[in-house]
């Protein structure tokens, strides 16, 4: 299928060195000005995401994304506080200078230029945009894409190294309203809209994708494509035939929900399974 912009660099080999990447999620605790946020002071908000970043990279993950994922339930972008991104930029800064790896930021829910700026401050190389181009109901309400407006931010920010990773057909919400348009005309609205990579997901959190609708992505754009669900020992060889990287975190877990720390036993046997599907 011919593109439909012009070509651009292999964002996941731009970032993390190689044709394939597994990236694992810091789901920080709720933080100041979120419904759970109990008081508990900074460092030991930032020492818990250094605890499961120095996992994670010791079990060998190819980088990392900083998520405010505690921060539930989440609000629009409009309604996000500046302490969201002061606080998370200071998270960023430190896990990226201690632990070293590529490092992605997603602030929730779709807060693009948020996440831009955190991105910015702290050095990470990319964003990902849950709904980048088009609109959605989401479980927040009605969500439109932000690309026209983050674009011109990214830009007066000075910050084009920071790539755009974007969902398709994102999760937690229904899509009524682009209900006419097929799977493909909505892959490719994301490379139009000058998106760096895209990101396929189930249902919500922890959902396996369909590797069905996987295909059809990957046959419908020339960006990298990764899976941001349900990623897990059982299935990562299969999506790994298709996809050009996969974002995980629920399956790596103590007790494989997403609230809980970080396993790096979970961690080095998952990377394992990785090494053997690319021998095998």
């Amino acid at each position: 299928m011919a593109s439909v912009d012009r070509p651009k660099p292999d964002a996941v080999q731009a970032l993390f060195g190689r044709p394939q990447a597994v990236v694992g999620v810091l789901h920080l605790p709720p933080l100041p000005g979120s419904p759970r946020y109990r008081g508990a002071p900074i460092d030991d908000l930032l020492e818990e995401a250094l605890r499961d970043a120095r996992r994670y990279a010791r079990g060998g993950v190819h980088g990392l994304i900083v998520e405010n994922h505690g921060d539930i339930p989440f609000a629009k972008p409009a309604d996000l506080g500046p302490e969201t991104a002061a606080l998370m930029a200071v998270i960023a800064e430190r896990v990226r200078r201690e632990i070293g790896l590529p490092l992605g930021i997603n602030v929730l829910a779709n807060a693009a230029h948020h996440a831009l700026a955190v991105a910015h401050a702290s050095g990470a190389g990319f964003v990902r945009v849950n709904q980048w181009a088009n609109a959605y109901v989401a479980n927040e309400g009605l969500l439109e894409g932000p690309a026209a407006a983050a674009t011109r931010y990214r830009a007066w920010l000075g910050a084009r190294q920071v790539r755009v990773f974007a969902d398709v057909h994102v999760k937690h919400g229904a899509h009524a309203i682009t209900a006419d348009r097929s799977l493909v005309e909505l892959t490719r609205d994301l490379e139009f809209f000058d998106a760096d990579a895209v990101i396929v997901t189930g249902q919500r959190t922890g959902d396996g994708v369909d590797l069905e609708e996987l295909r059809t992505v990957r046959g419908a754009t020339q960006l990298p494509l990764l899976v941001g669900s349900g990623v897990a020992e059982h299935n990562v060889a299969a999506i790994m035939r298709i996809a050009d990287g996969v974002i995980v975190a629920s399956a790596l877990k103590e007790e494989g929900v997403w609230w809980t720390p970080v396993s790096e036993a979970k961690v080095r046997a998952f990377m394992r399974r990785i090494g053997d599907s690319s021998e095998g």
